[in-house]
């Protein structure tokens, strides 16, 4: 599996950042504070144009599926989440700890959930419902969770400003969006592989910006590089242990084929597009920003290539079962 042209670019960005901190600062000549809070509100403002009404009326209907998918990810990632930053107390930093919380806090992602879907042959309507859903109830979801355990880790984070801070500025410009969905939604959506580049660019000021701040502030210098090994190790087993738990609950539920698929891609995954702005929101202010976000960016690029390979496979299970059908019919 070969890493994607994003991938590369969050790279480079961190390694701008190391080399010139200066230029990417709080205080820096590029000012990406401002400018990464107007992209995050243009970039909920797409999203809320491009969303349509019909589709999320269309997957509506799945209760028990919509029940697991948001189940495992506001109810098994945080009590994960919870373990994880409890039970290493004494084995990582603060930050570290924050930070895996932070991820299993967030909501799943919309459109690599729908895409991974539709080609694992799953129930792609209910992806779109689950996916979308799930980034909505995220912004006011995760601020509460990471106040759960944000004063052990970085000191007291006060739960009704940080949900105002989200809403503001991510929910507002969504609604607004869908205000005016009526107008401007057919553009949008003919133009939507330029909400994607916007989307990505915007993910990458901020991992640029975060990235800028630790690194002034000497962050790196405080880890031994089996540190990174750590986190990664864990990112994998916490996304091997959600798939693998998403699907044997969905047998044991006597889920169709369809929807496991739907349960597992839309239950095991994270948002980087989420968050990665909902960080710039709660934690704009706190020099560790960069490992903070760390395990969401390393869980990103394992949930593509894991789910990638399971898609395939879910596809050619499909079309097994449809030989098998023709020919017995």
């Amino acid at each position: 599996m070969k890493i994607d042209g994003f991938v590369l670019a969050m790279l480079g960005a961190v390694a701008l950042a190391l080399a010139m901190p200066w230029l990417g600062a709080e205080d820096g000549p590029l000012h990406l504070g401002i400018v990464t809070t107007a992209g995050i509100a243009f970039v909920f403002f797409l999203h809320g144009a491009a969303l349509s009404p019909a589709a999320m009326r269309a997957g509506a209907a799945s209760w028990r599926l919509h029940l697991l998918v948001h189940g495992s990810t506001y109810m098994l990632f945080p009590a994960i989440g919870a373990a994880l930053f409890f039970g290493l107390k004494t084995v990582l930093a603060p930050e570290i700890r924050l930070g895996i919380f932070y991820l299993c806090a967030l909501s799943s992602t919309i459109s690599s959930s729908v895409a991974m879907t539709a080609i694992g042959r799953g129930n792609v309507p209910a992806a779109i419902f689950d996916a979308t859903l799930s980034g909505l109830l995220g912004m006011v979801l995760t601020p509460l969770l990471v106040s759960l355990v944000a004063k052990t880790a970085t000191g007291h984070l006060p739960l009704l400003p940080a949900i105002w801070d989200v809403m503001k500025t991510l929910l507002l410009p969504f609604a607004a969006g869908q205000l005016l969905r009526p107008w401007i939604g057919g553009f949008v959506t003919r133009h939507k592989a330029w909400t994607s580049k916007a989307d990505r660019f915007v993910i990458l000021l901020i991992v640029y910006a975060a990235f800028c701040e630790s690194t002034q502030a000497g962050l790196w210098s405080r880890y031994a590089p089996a540190t990174l090994l750590v986190i990664a190790l864990l990112v994998l087993a916490l996304l091997g242990s959600v798939i693998a738990l998403t699907t044997l609950v969905s047998r044991l539920l006597g889920f169709s084929r369809a929807d496991e698929v739907t349960a597992v891609f839309c239950g095991s995954k994270k948002s980087l597009a989420n968050g990665a702005p909902i960080a710039r929101v709660l934690f704009g202010q706190n020099p560790a920003l960069g490992m903070i976000v760390l395990p969401l960016i390393m869980y990103h690029q394992a949930q593509l290539i894991v789910c990638s390979v399971l898609a395939r496979r879910y596809a050619e299970r499909a079309k097994r079962e449809t030989t098998a059908a023709v020919e017995a019919a």
